[in-house]
């Protein structure tokens, strides 16, 4: 079953409006038509150049948080949770104006520049496509990119509603082998691009003392693992508290919930 989804917008201006004409945030059945076609036959977005369309390189505020597009694509590659959406959405207004069609290589992601094109690599099975992206979302915690049935249904994560993801931009030229339909593959010829674990961000720090701090905070109030995680960047190291490997994308969600109780409200999902 599809996990909860939320509404698109027609542009980055009408957001606040959109959201008090809607009667629910939350949507809680969606997928296919009744005899959906074939998605081995639909072939990935070819990625080409497209100028920037600067009305949605503005920022924007959904759900009381503000997000800042990227001003550029080049150098994108990130991994956790990708989420897709369907019927419910066919045939109305993305972000760039365009009509979304659930048959169609496209895709929604919260900043990178619109449009943009990005390879799509599931992590539990291999497989790996290439979307347009042409709209803006998904706003459920923990999720980094909407994908449309058909580019969800080539990676196989229609049935689960979440897969575990690695996104890249790609551009123009773009001729890796791996950019077959992985739908036209033999299933015994394709290999896992790693095992990929899930972890809950709770927090990151600039010493390993408030990080190790917060850490026994936050474990004095579960029972789940909580660890800390170092990470080299140019700029200086960070320390980044996660509580897992967790088990499920579920089970994320639902821990995240009973920690905003607690008073822990920036969490996130991330695969490692």
């Amino acid at each position: 079953m599809m996990s909860v989804r939320y509404l698109k917008w027609v542009s980055i201006a009408f957001i606040s409006l959109n959201l008090a004409a809607c009667s629910s945030l939350f949507e809680k059945e969606d997928g296919p038509d009744r005899f959906p076609p074939n998605v081995a036959n639909i072939p990935d977005a070819v990625p080409k150049y497209e100028p920037i369309r600067p009305q949605n390189q503005k920022s924007y505020k959904v759900l009381g948080k503000r997000y800042y597009p990227l001003k550029t694509a080049a150098g994108y590659r990130e991994r956790g949770i990708a989420s897709w959406y369907g019927k419910k959405f066919h045939g109305n207004p993305t972000a760039t104006g365009e009509r979304y069609d659930m048959y169609k290589m496209t895709a929604a992601h919260k900043t990178l520049p619109l449009p943009s094109y990005v390879e799509v690599t599931n992590l539990n099975n291999g497989r790996k496509i290439v979307v347009r992206v042409n709209d803006r979302g998904p706003f459920h915690r923990g999720r980094i990119i909407d994908l449309s049935y058909s580019a969800a249904a080539k990676l196989g994560i229609i049935g689960n509603g979440t897969g575990q993801v690695e996104v890249r931009t790609v551009g123009a030229g773009y001729t890796a082998s791996t950019s077959r339909n992985a739908t036209q593959v033999a299933e015994s010829t394709l290999k896992p691009a790693g095992p990929a674990k899930l972890y809950l961000q709770v927090g990151t720090f600039n010493t390993s003392s408030r990080a190790e701090q917060f850490k026994n905070n936050l474990a004095d109030k579960i029972q789940d693992e909580v660890l800390v995680m170092p990470f080299a960047k140019p700029e200086g190291r960070l320390y980044r508290v996660r509580v897992g490997p967790l088990t499920t994308v579920e089970y994320g969600d639902d821990l995240a919930t009973r920690l905003m109780d607690l008073g822990f409200n920036d969490t996130h999902i991330v695969v490692e």
